[in-house]
């Protein structure tokens, strides 16, 4: 599965709403770790179908970084029933993220 963009018109529904946990990237488009990790997070929405990837522009939605509490970037924040379970800021690699959301 792709990495999803979601804003506040559909993130009720695809993060708060899901069915399984979602792991949320806060990211922006000028930030170079947030670069570096975006292509991990393809490749982890492509191999692990137990978890959606989503990705929010905090440029574009800063309100839902204000809502997550989002400080520094890139952040990943893993929701699970609609609720957050962790959280990681700054560039972790692929087998980070696999251990981060339990893979």
């Amino acid at each position: 599965m792709a990495v999803i963009e979601v804003t506040g018109e559909n993130f009720a529904e695809e993060v708060l709403n899901s069915d399984r946990p979602v792991l949320v990237d806060f990211n922006a488009g000028w930030c170079g770790p947030c670069r570096m990790l975006k292509p991990l997070l393809h490749e982890v929405a492509e191999e692990q179908d137990a978890v959606k990837v989503v990705s929010v522009d905090i440029d574009d939605e800063d309100e839902l970084a204000e809502q997550f509490e989002v400080s520094a970037i890139p952040c990943l924040v893993l929701v699970k029933d609609g609720k957050e379970a962790n959280r990681s800021v700054g560039f972790i690699p692929k087998d980070e993220i696999l251990s981060f959301i339990g893979g």
